[in-house]
């Protein structure tokens, strides 16, 4: 994904996924973990302009030098930046003057396509890595800024329908061993920098869940008192939930007759028992994990599971679906639209990001990327978790076995959710 044709398709769907907001909309930042969904724009052409355009293209003169500042994320080679939690405060550069920088960009890319040297190209493809990447924080962003409004909003509005039943869930045993894991150098595929080097790790037999964990289930754990249970609970997960007074998932609500509702991307919806339980913290997935008797995988596991997988046929950041469940566009398959696996796993890809127990730690020979992009994944090694298997916000080329998200445990904003495992003696 390195030529001008890719760069447009992939540059265009994020203008497309602004189309229907206001202007105000775009200027707001309702936590600090969240990110205008104009800073998104700019911050993304940003990334060509820095990496690409001015070590490469001689002459090249950045329309704003201040830009350098207000739309670096975490690069501190590249110089100061502008604070994280700061960036709703920032009323200009306008959303037409950020529409403005990206076709100056734009142009200057395309005039500079067939002169990029090898290295270059290689930059240009991490660079329509991380603009999808993007445009699925663009999505979570704006529906966490939209869901903190007192006034009824949907990013995409449009009719939707129930589950269906969710079937029984059942723990499938798998032997493990010595595997290999991890992307592998010679494949001619597009992976990040953390999804290797391949290696061997011994997998201990283990058994995985067929299928995520329902709202409904996470439902039964909330009335059980699962919310007041230590002994289920992390010290820092019952130290979290204690301090901010959590007691439900991110977006869980009730109406003034008292009905369960849940706030979706498509507006407010009649809460759904079978759906695949969605924005919860690393913290309430490990609790829901204790009290249900099992725990959550290792990213090892997961991963020795879904290579029997066949990553299609899920939906996607293109489909439009932005709810875990409920029925795309277009038909899947049946049994949670999964995927044919061997041992009947379901729900493996596209869903909701399944948390795991594993620390987000380099791989034995990891090395990060040469040059300022060596800041991409490597820095944030450290306190995180992983999560893994994508979500309906997901770009469909990112949905692969070997994809390593991470987060803060006590983040849950982003589209997560939880299957179980167990040990097998």
């Amino acid at each position: 994904m390195r030529g001008v044709v890719d760069y447009e398709r992939v540059r265009s769907v994020s203008v497309d996924q602004v189309a229907t907001l206001e202007p105000e909309d775009c200027v707001v930042q309702c936590m600090p973990d969240v990110s205008p969904a104009k800073w998104h724009l700019a911050h993304t052409t940003w990334f060509f302009e820095t990496f690409v355009l001015e070590p490469h293209v001689p002459g090249y003169r950045a329309p704003s030098p201040a830009f350098r500042t207000i739309f670096n994320s975490y690069y501190e080679a590249v110089g100061p930046r502008h604070p994280r939690a700061e960036r709703g405060h920032l009323s200009r550069p306008t959303l037409a003057d950020v529409m403005s920088y990206r076709r100056q960009v734009d142009a200057a890319m395309a005039r500079a396509f067939e002169s990029l040297p090898a290295q270059a190209l290689s930059l240009v493809e991490l660079g329509l890595h991380h603009e999808q990447q993007h445009q699925e924080l663009l999505v979570m962003d704006v529906k966490y800024n939209f869901g903190a409004s007192p006034i009824s909003v949907a990013y995409k509005p449009g009719q939707v329908a129930t589950c269906e039943a969710a079937r029984p869930l059942q723990f499938l045993p798998f032997e493990g061993g010595l595997v290999e894991l991890g992307h592998a150098a010679s494949s001619d595929t597009f992976a990040f920098d953390n999804e290797g080097p391949r290696h061997e790790r011994f997998v201990h037999p283990f058994a995985l869940a067929n299928r995520l964990v329902t709202n409904g289930e996470f439902l039964a754990f909330m009335l059980e008192d699962g919310y007041e249970r230590p002994e289920s609970w992390l010290s820092d997960g019952l130290g979290w939930v204690r301090q901010h007074d959590i007691r439900a998932p991110l977006y869980w609500r009730s109406d003034a007759a008292g009905e369960r509702r849940e706030f979706t991307a498509h507006g407010e919806l009649k809460w759904d028992p079978n759906a695949p339980v969605c924005h919860v913290s690393g913290y309430e997935a490990a609790a829901f994990a204790a009290w249900s008797g099992a725990r959550l995988p290792t990213e090892f596991e997961w991963e020795l599971a879904a290579a029997s997988c066949s990553s299609t046929g899920f939906a996607a950041l293109e489909d439009g679906r932005l709810h875990p469940g409920l029925p795309a566009e277009r038909s899947y398959p049946a049994e949670g639209r999964a995927i044919g696996c061997g041992k009947e796993l379901s729900q493996m890809f596209g869903e909701v990001w399944q948390w795991t127990r594993s620390a987000y730690e380099p791989y034995p020979g990891f090395r990060p990327a040469q040059g300022a992009v060596a800041e991409y994944n490597g820095k944030f090694m450290s306190g995180q978790w992983v999560l893994r298997g994508g979500c309906v916000a997901t770009p469909r080329g990112h949905v692969r076995p070997t994809y390593r998200n991470f987060f803060y445990p006590h983040q849950r904003w982003p589209f997560t959710g939880i299957r179980l495992a167990k040990d097998v003696r």
